[in-house]
């Protein structure tokens, strides 16, 4: 296990915080476009998805900073998700679901998505969540290594394929 010299601080999320925001969801965004062609490029999406988290949150969600002396290193965002699958149990249909979690590069490897996990576990369970589930890339194993670490199991893995198509005429 790594051993932190640090402290990580973990607070909500304020106004003040949007530049910072912005910056790390277009950081989030271009990592995952390594793994991922289909993603846009973060300047394209930033503002849009970062208002799309906040309008998500409502109430019993977060949008959560870390931070260590005072410098953002990071952010976590979750929510309620409700669902009315027959085939799932009514905990499984109230769900806490987190969105997104990012921790800027010259801090990972350190343990921080698990500082922010952990606080967004705690926030999710105080609005009585049972459950919480997070998704990743398949191809983001460290992600989802932190994911594990976390103490998080597969649930559900969806397969894609691309499909091409002849136009020509037969």
């Amino acid at each position: 296990m790594i051993e932190k010299n640090f402290a990580v601080t973990i607070r909500d999320a304020g106004p003040m915080d949007q530049a910072l925001l912005r910056r790390a969801v277009v950081e989030l965004q271009e990592c995952e476009r390594t793994f991922q062609k289909t993603r846009l490029p973060g300047e394209q999406i930033a503002d849009a998805y970062l208002a799309w988290i906040e309008n998500q949150i409502g109430e019993g969600g977060a949008l959560l900073i870390a931070e260590i002396d005072r410098r953002f290193v990071g952010f976590v965002a979750g929510w309620i998700e409700h669902s009315d699958t027959i085939t799932e149990t009514p905990d499984s249909n109230r769900f806490g679901y987190i969105s997104d979690i990012c921790v800027l590069p010259d801090y990972r490897g350190q343990r921080i998505a698990t500082d922010l996990l952990s606080a967004i576990e705690e926030r999710l369970g105080r609005a009585g969540i049972t459950r919480i589930r997070i998704c990743s890339l398949a191809a983001n194993a460290s992600a989802r290594a932190s994911y594990e670490r976390a103490g998080f199991e597969p649930y559900e893995i969806t397969y894609e394929k691309s499909v091409t198509h002849n136009c020509a005429s037969e």
